[in-house]
């Protein structure tokens, strides 16, 4: 056999016959994602529902909304956080461009008809989708919609904390400093009378005072490491009986719980209303709980949810004792609260709380790639994470029905079975001698045994 050795400068061919072409056997997980969206017929509905943002036949071919969606999908199941790696991997992957349905003379969208296409679609069609996807899982028993819980974690804006500008100035940080210096006497302050002055200085992060332009939507934040950062929140309410994500809503960074749960519970509420009107779906029961930490236990909010006569377990924090002023209702809603959240099903749902609403935040951000944003604005960040949070519930449907709801679980579960086979071709004649010196009365069953 001739020396294996790489040809340098070679030429290439002019021409090159289709059959000769190399072609991808396909990733069965994505094989069976693109199966299961066809019988659901999710490309004739998306086509329907974006069409009204689709020229005639005017201008340049538009990117179909289905190879959009799907590619935005892909940035779940890859772990891809940026429209500019998510468009790079579809053009290198032979299987993912099948999973686009692209053929080889297709070449892939880039990212900026990505970027444009999410602009022009509006927030509202981006949540109809993922109501579709949640519809799937509904069929299957697997969105119940009767005890929903709710949660909230900060996002990383993609936004810098040394381009902060002043609201009523437009005056940089570094400005406003030197201001202030030369104010009490510095007349060239250097940076270490910039530092001293700024650690003195009482609320110098408030947003009422300073905004980032490029994103005036992001807010400066305490994350949960310590670090100061501009950031946004996701809020999201989840199916307490099987994990599925029922509504997702992008917040103030710095808004408290109990100010933003009333817009998730009312995505929530409508998301499981569209589920009861679809027609040929039934589902037994009505939203009637909800489980929350105590960051958002309050007064207000404990009374709203009992007023609407619904059931709300929600962590109390320690506050000492109570003086209610004659205010029954809420003394009324907080004591119920407290019996429910002591009791058997309040323990129990307190435990899988922990376990199911921090269970999609470390998918969609930690290993989905979204823990800290590529995108700007609030509106173009909620577009992106309806679909990221939409490609979770088809991992949950994946792996409810084909045992793996990621490609990368699926490699893990070959790479196993692989390693199996090594095991066993090496020790095979090991395990042969250790059988024969089995005394054959260890295989032989009494009857007593059997009768047991």
């Amino acid at each position: 056999m001739a020396a294996g050795k790489r040809k340098a400068g070679r030429q290439q061919d002019l021409w090159v016959a289709t059959s000769e072409l190399v072609r991808s056997p396909g990733h069965p997980f994505y094989e069976q994602l693109n199966r299961l969206l066809a019988e659901a017929g999710f490309d004739p509905f998306v086509e329907e529902l974006c069409s009204k943002f689709y020229a005639g036949n005017v201008g340049r071919p538009g990117l179909a909304p289905g190879v959009y969606v799907r590619m935005l999908l892909v940035g779940y199941f890859e772990g891809i956080g940026s429209e500019r790696g998510i468009t790079w991997r579809c053009a290198d992957s032979l299987a993912l461009r099948g999973f686009l349905g692209l053929t080889l003379s297709e070449s892939p969208p880039d990212h900026t008809t990505v970027s444009r296409t999410r602009r022009l679609i509006d927030l509202e069609t981006h949540v109809e989708i993922f109501s579709f996807v949640l519809k799937l899982l509904a069929e299957r028993g697997l969105a119940n919609g009767k005890t929903v819980g709710v949660d909230a974690t900060t996002l990383e804006a993609n936004a810098a904390m040394k381009r902060l500008v002043r609201r009523d100035t437009g005056e940089s940080y570094d400005d406003f400093l030197t201001e202030l210096a030369k104010a009490s006497g510095i007349e060239t302050p250097k940076r270490e009378d910039l530092a001293r002055i700024d650690r003195k200085r009482p609320k110098k992060g408030s947003n009422d005072d300073w905004h980032n332009p490029n994103d005036p939507d992001a807010q400066i934040t305490k994350m949960k490491d310590g670090r100061t950062h501009l950031s946004h929140k996701m809020e999201h309410g989840v199916d307490m009986d099987s994990g599925a994500v029922m509504a997702v809503t992008i917040q103030p960074g710095a808004a408290g719980d109990t100010t933003t749960i009333h817009e998730t519970m009312m995505a929530t509420v409508e998301s499981v209303a569209s589920l009861r009107r679809a027609p040929g779906l039934k589902m037994e029961g009505a939203l009637a709980e909800w489980v929350m930490d105590k960051g958002y236990h309050s007064n207000e909010v404990v009374v709203a949810i009992e007023s609407v006569g619904m059931r709300s377990y929600i962590s109390e924090p320690k506050r000492g004792l109570r003086k209610w002023r004659g205010d029954d209702d809420a003394k009324h809603a907080v004591y119920g609260n407290r019996r429910r959240v002591k009791g058997v099903r309040g323990r129990r749902l307190m435990r899988r709380r922990g376990e199911l609403l921090e269970r999609p935040f470390a998918h969609c951000l930690e290993t989905g790639g979204m823990r800290r944003v590529h995108l700007r604005g609030r509106e173009n960040i909620e577009k992106r994470m309806q679909l990221h949070v939409a490609a979770f519930n088809l991992g949950l449907l994946m792996r409810t029905l084909f045992g793996k709801g990621t490609p990368r679980g699926l490699q893990e579960c070959a790479a196993s079975a692989s390693s199996l086979r090594t095991f066993l071709g090496r020790h095979f004649q090991d395990l042969i001698r250790l059988l024969a010196n089995i005394p054959s009365q260890f295989f032989e069953t009494s009857p007593s045994r059997v009768a047991a």
